[in-house]
């Protein structure tokens, strides 16, 4: 548990919340909308809002609109700022590329990923996608079983000699590891620290009173700059493991 008693828990989505591109298991719903009756509660992943709607929003339990106001998502992180509310979904801002930078890194991504042998001709649905703030490369495409994305690169070598090669052709943009198969490029200082300091300044809550729960906050892994910029970190290995962890912290936290 962590030493203060946090107003707000901030959450990676994938193998943090739900396994990858998955829904939500029910138990993790309702402990999230517990959750989110005492702090503010926060998603941030490199997703796209769709992600979010199917693995998340439409898999939570009834509630009322107050506690859903305390939800906060932030997909391809913290580009992209909603909010939910009684009837739907609030843009509360949007921060997309310009056609050049996206056409400039679609272009790095695809050619760099040829040349390294690393453009798999099977795949399960499109190996890139334009998510307006972000360009995301996935290996095996978007809709890739797990099983298959975790066989392809376990190491994460695959993905890291990736990233470092397109960063060399666009270096002003930000290119860093996704998830288990992916690849990320937004504007420069673009990562979860930026999604956290967004939530900062837009809900008033200083970084010293959030929480951030994840499941790569190693130096390699996408959590890691939240870590690293000193916001309090739990360090969970799936979702099982977060719901644990949820069962045990929602009691010490203060009703509102």
């Amino acid at each position: 548990m962590p030493d203060f008693s946090p107003r707000l828990v901030a959450f990676d989505l994938d193998d943090t919340l739900a396994p990858s591109k998955s829904a939500i298991d029910p138990r993790i719903g309702d402990l999230l909308i517990a959750l989110a009756e005492r702090v503010e509660v926060a998603i941030i992943s490199g997703g796209q809002l769709t992600q979010f709607e199917k693995q998340v929003v439409d898999r939570l339990p009834a509630a009322s609109a107050d506690v859903l106001a305390r939800i906060h998502l932030m997909p391809t992180c913290g580009t992209q700022y909603y909010r939910l509310e009684d009837g739907g979904i609030r843009t509360v801002y949007a921060h997309s590329l310009t056609d050049d930078e996206k056409s400039r890194a679609l272009a790095a991504v695809q050619e760099e990923a040829r040349r390294l042998g690393l453009w798999e001709s099977e795949t399960w649905g499109p190996i890139l996608e334009d998510r307006g703030s972000q360009i995301t490369f996935s290996a095996l495409g978007q809709q890739a079983p797990l099983e298959a994305k975790t066989a392809w690169d376990p190491t994460g070598e695959k993905k890291n000699r990736l990233r470092e090669a397109v960063a060399a052709r666009i270096p002003d943009l930000e290119v860093r590891s996704g998830g288990s198969t992916s690849v990320d490029i937004t504007h420069r200082g673009i990562d979860k620290a930026y999604g956290m300091r967004q939530l900062a300044e837009v809900t008033g809550i200083p970084l010293d009173d959030m929480l951030f729960v994840g499941d790569r906050l190693d130096p390699d892994g996408n959590d890691y700059p939240v870590l690293a910029m000193g916001v309090a970190c739990h360090a969970v290995e799936g979702w099982h493991d977060t719901a644990d962890y949820l069962d045990e912290l929602i009691p010490t936290l203060p009703p509102r």
